[in-house]
Protein backbone atom coordinates (compact mmCIF):
# COMPACT_ATOMS: atom_id res chain seq x y z
CA UNK A 1 0.00 0.00 0.00
CA UNK A 2 1.30 3.73 -0.86
CA UNK A 3 1.22 5.92 1.68
CA UNK A 4 0.82 9.08 1.02
CA UNK A 5 2.62 11.96 3.41
CA UNK A 6 1.65 15.59 4.20
CA UNK A 7 3.48 17.14 2.07
CA UNK A 8 2.04 15.17 -0.84
CA UNK A 9 -1.31 15.78 0.05
CA UNK A 10 -0.67 19.32 0.55
CA UNK A 11 0.32 19.49 -3.55
CA UNK A 12 -2.57 17.30 -4.42
CA UNK A 13 -4.76 19.92 -2.61
CA UNK A 14 -3.23 22.86 -4.42
CA UNK A 15 -3.76 21.79 -7.73
CA UNK A 16 -6.54 20.22 -7.53
CA UNK A 17 -7.73 23.87 -6.41
CA UNK A 18 -5.89 25.47 -8.70
CA UNK A 19 -7.49 23.36 -11.81
CA UNK A 20 -10.99 24.13 -10.05
CA UNK A 21 -10.68 27.70 -10.39
CA UNK A 22 -8.57 27.71 -14.18
CA UNK A 23 -11.85 25.82 -15.04
CA UNK A 24 -13.73 28.52 -13.58
CA UNK A 25 -12.19 31.39 -15.00
CA UNK A 26 -12.21 29.61 -18.49
CA UNK A 27 -15.98 29.05 -18.67
CA UNK A 28 -16.93 32.50 -16.90
CA UNK A 29 -14.84 33.94 -20.15
CA UNK A 30 -16.83 31.83 -21.91
CA UNK A 31 -20.43 32.71 -20.69
CA UNK A 32 -19.51 36.38 -20.73
CA UNK A 33 -22.81 37.78 -22.77
CA UNK A 34 -21.87 39.97 -25.59
CA UNK A 35 -23.15 43.57 -25.61
CA UNK A 36 -26.82 43.82 -27.06
CA UNK A 37 -28.26 46.93 -28.66
CA UNK A 38 -31.22 48.86 -26.37
CA UNK A 39 -34.08 48.33 -27.72
CA UNK A 40 -36.64 51.07 -27.67
CA UNK A 41 -40.75 51.53 -27.61
CA UNK A 42 -41.62 53.07 -31.28
CA UNK A 43 -42.28 56.41 -31.07
CA UNK A 44 -45.15 58.03 -33.99
CA UNK A 45 -43.13 60.62 -36.51
CA UNK A 46 -44.42 62.86 -38.84
CA UNK A 47 -45.24 60.95 -42.40
CA UNK A 48 -46.38 57.82 -40.07
CA UNK A 49 -49.90 56.22 -41.39
CA UNK A 50 -51.90 55.30 -38.90
CA UNK A 51 -55.62 53.41 -38.31
CA UNK A 52 -57.57 54.44 -35.37
CA UNK A 53 -60.23 52.16 -34.04
CA UNK A 54 -62.72 52.52 -31.62
CA UNK A 55 -64.20 49.69 -30.02
CA UNK A 56 -67.94 49.24 -30.27
CA UNK A 57 -67.87 52.87 -32.50
CA UNK A 58 -67.65 51.63 -35.93
CA UNK A 59 -68.30 55.38 -37.11
CA UNK A 60 -65.90 56.57 -35.01
CA UNK A 61 -63.09 54.37 -36.56
CA UNK A 62 -60.33 55.94 -39.34
CA UNK A 63 -57.99 54.38 -41.34
CA UNK A 64 -55.15 55.14 -43.10
CA UNK A 65 -54.65 58.74 -41.66
CA UNK A 66 -51.46 60.22 -42.40
CA UNK A 67 -49.60 62.16 -39.44
CA UNK A 68 -49.27 65.58 -40.61
CA UNK A 69 -46.22 68.07 -40.74
CA UNK A 70 -48.21 69.55 -37.86
CA UNK A 71 -47.74 66.20 -36.06
CA UNK A 72 -51.63 65.83 -35.78
CA UNK A 73 -53.93 63.96 -37.42
CA UNK A 74 -57.89 64.90 -37.56
CA UNK A 75 -60.38 62.43 -36.30
CA UNK A 76 -64.30 62.36 -35.65
CA UNK A 77 -65.38 64.76 -33.38
CA UNK A 78 -62.31 66.00 -31.79
CA UNK A 79 -60.29 66.72 -34.73
CA UNK A 80 -57.21 67.89 -34.54
CA UNK A 81 -54.96 65.86 -31.83
CA UNK A 82 -51.02 65.90 -31.75
CA UNK A 83 -49.54 62.19 -31.55
CA UNK A 84 -46.25 63.22 -32.97
CA UNK A 85 -43.11 62.14 -30.71
CA UNK A 86 -45.82 59.46 -28.75
CA UNK A 87 -45.16 55.76 -28.00
CA UNK A 88 -48.60 53.76 -29.62
CA UNK A 89 -49.81 53.43 -25.55
CA UNK A 90 -49.39 56.92 -25.16
CA UNK A 91 -51.30 57.99 -28.46
CA UNK A 92 -54.19 55.27 -27.21
CA UNK A 93 -54.35 57.02 -23.97
CA UNK A 94 -54.30 60.53 -25.27
CA UNK A 95 -57.65 60.08 -27.93
CA UNK A 96 -59.06 58.35 -25.34
CA UNK A 97 -58.66 60.95 -22.66
CA UNK A 98 -60.09 63.71 -25.90
CA UNK A 99 -62.93 61.63 -26.43
CA UNK A 100 -63.36 61.70 -22.23
CA UNK A 101 -63.05 65.34 -21.78
CA UNK A 102 -65.18 66.33 -24.72
CA UNK A 103 -67.85 64.28 -23.19
CA UNK A 104 -68.58 62.03 -26.15
CA UNK A 105 -67.51 58.92 -25.12
CA UNK A 106 -67.59 57.67 -21.12
CA UNK A 107 -64.49 55.18 -21.26
CA UNK A 108 -63.76 54.83 -25.25
CA UNK A 109 -61.37 51.97 -25.94
CA UNK A 110 -58.88 52.77 -28.61
CA UNK A 111 -56.56 50.74 -30.71
CA UNK A 112 -53.78 52.58 -32.87
CA UNK A 113 -51.97 50.95 -35.70
CA UNK A 114 -48.76 52.34 -37.40
CA UNK A 115 -49.70 50.81 -41.22
CA UNK A 116 -46.49 53.01 -42.75
CA UNK A 117 -43.24 53.76 -41.22
CA UNK A 118 -42.08 57.09 -42.45
CA UNK A 119 -38.27 57.21 -42.88
CA UNK A 120 -36.61 58.02 -40.13
CA UNK A 121 -34.11 60.66 -40.93
CA UNK A 122 -31.29 62.70 -39.14
CA UNK A 123 -29.37 65.59 -40.74
CA UNK A 124 -25.55 65.76 -40.94
CA UNK A 125 -23.50 68.73 -41.67
CA UNK A 126 -20.77 70.91 -41.30
CA UNK A 127 -16.81 69.71 -40.40
CA UNK A 128 -17.74 65.60 -40.87
CA UNK A 129 -16.20 63.52 -43.76
CA UNK A 130 -19.43 62.75 -45.00
CA UNK A 131 -22.20 65.11 -44.23
CA UNK A 132 -25.40 64.41 -45.74
CA UNK A 133 -29.19 62.60 -44.01
CA UNK A 134 -28.95 59.20 -42.54
CA UNK A 135 -32.00 56.96 -41.68
CA UNK A 136 -31.94 55.64 -37.89
CA UNK A 137 -33.95 52.43 -37.24
CA UNK A 138 -37.43 52.48 -35.57
CA UNK A 139 -37.07 50.73 -32.36
CA UNK A 140 -33.16 51.31 -31.54
CA UNK A 141 -31.59 53.91 -29.43
CA UNK A 142 -29.16 55.82 -32.04
CA UNK A 143 -26.63 58.59 -30.05
CA UNK A 144 -25.24 61.68 -31.73
CA UNK A 145 -21.76 59.30 -31.68
CA UNK A 146 -23.20 56.91 -33.46
CA UNK A 147 -24.19 59.48 -36.01
CA UNK A 148 -20.98 60.85 -36.16
CA UNK A 149 -19.04 57.68 -36.83
CA UNK A 150 -21.78 56.91 -39.71
CA UNK A 151 -20.37 60.42 -40.66
CA UNK A 152 -16.68 58.65 -41.22
CA UNK A 153 -15.31 61.18 -37.80
CA UNK A 154 -14.70 64.83 -37.77
CA UNK A 155 -13.08 66.95 -40.15
CA UNK A 156 -9.48 68.08 -39.27
CA UNK A 157 -11.16 71.44 -38.58
CA UNK A 158 -13.79 70.26 -36.92
CA UNK A 159 -14.62 71.48 -33.12
CA UNK A 160 -16.29 68.53 -32.24
CA UNK A 161 -16.40 70.16 -28.52
CA UNK A 162 -19.39 72.45 -29.64
CA UNK A 163 -21.32 69.94 -31.75
CA UNK A 164 -24.95 71.59 -32.26
CA UNK A 165 -28.25 69.88 -32.52
CA UNK A 166 -31.52 71.33 -33.19
CA UNK A 167 -35.07 69.33 -32.53
CA UNK A 168 -38.36 70.10 -33.34
CA UNK A 169 -40.40 69.56 -30.36
CA UNK A 170 -43.89 68.72 -30.60
CA UNK A 171 -45.27 72.06 -30.01
CA UNK A 172 -43.73 72.97 -33.20
CA UNK A 173 -40.74 75.08 -31.43
CA UNK A 174 -37.12 74.72 -32.17
CA UNK A 175 -34.37 74.07 -29.29
CA UNK A 176 -30.73 73.55 -29.63
CA UNK A 177 -28.23 72.19 -27.63
CA UNK A 178 -24.44 72.42 -27.92
CA UNK A 179 -22.92 68.79 -27.40
CA UNK A 180 -19.57 67.71 -26.27
CA UNK A 181 -18.82 64.77 -28.93
CA UNK A 182 -15.45 64.81 -29.44
CA UNK A 183 -14.06 64.17 -25.81
CA UNK A 184 -16.24 60.73 -25.75
CA UNK A 185 -14.28 59.79 -29.10
CA UNK A 186 -11.12 60.50 -28.08
CA UNK A 187 -11.29 58.69 -24.94
CA UNK A 188 -10.47 62.22 -22.67
CA UNK A 189 -12.02 62.65 -19.21
CA UNK A 190 -14.51 65.72 -19.67
CA UNK A 191 -17.39 66.73 -17.53
CA UNK A 192 -19.56 66.57 -20.68
CA UNK A 193 -18.11 63.36 -22.67
CA UNK A 194 -21.78 62.13 -21.41
CA UNK A 195 -22.95 64.14 -24.42
CA UNK A 196 -22.06 61.56 -26.67
CA UNK A 197 -24.74 59.08 -25.75
CA UNK A 198 -27.16 62.08 -26.47
CA UNK A 199 -30.01 60.22 -28.11
CA UNK A 200 -31.14 61.40 -31.64
CA UNK A 201 -34.93 61.73 -33.22
CA UNK A 202 -36.21 61.71 -36.45
CA UNK A 203 -35.47 65.05 -38.01
CA UNK A 204 -32.53 66.23 -35.87
CA UNK A 205 -30.42 68.59 -37.44
CA UNK A 206 -26.48 68.07 -36.45
CA UNK A 207 -24.26 70.88 -37.08
CA UNK A 208 -20.48 70.31 -37.13
CA UNK A 209 -18.73 74.18 -36.77
CA UNK A 210 -15.31 74.59 -37.66
CA UNK A 211 -12.18 75.14 -34.89
CA UNK A 212 -11.75 78.87 -34.02
CA UNK A 213 -8.54 79.67 -36.30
Amino acid sequence: MKIITSSTWTWVCFWTVAALLTGNAKAQTVAAPKAEKKYIAYKITRGDTVSVSVLGERDLTVGQKRIEPTGTISLPLIQDIRLYGLTINEAQDAIANAYREGRFLRNPIITVTVETYAPRIVIVSGKVNSPGRQEIPPDVEVTIKDVISKANGFGDTARGTAVRLTRTMPDGTLRTQTLDVESALKGKASANSGDAAFVVEPDDIIYVPQKFI
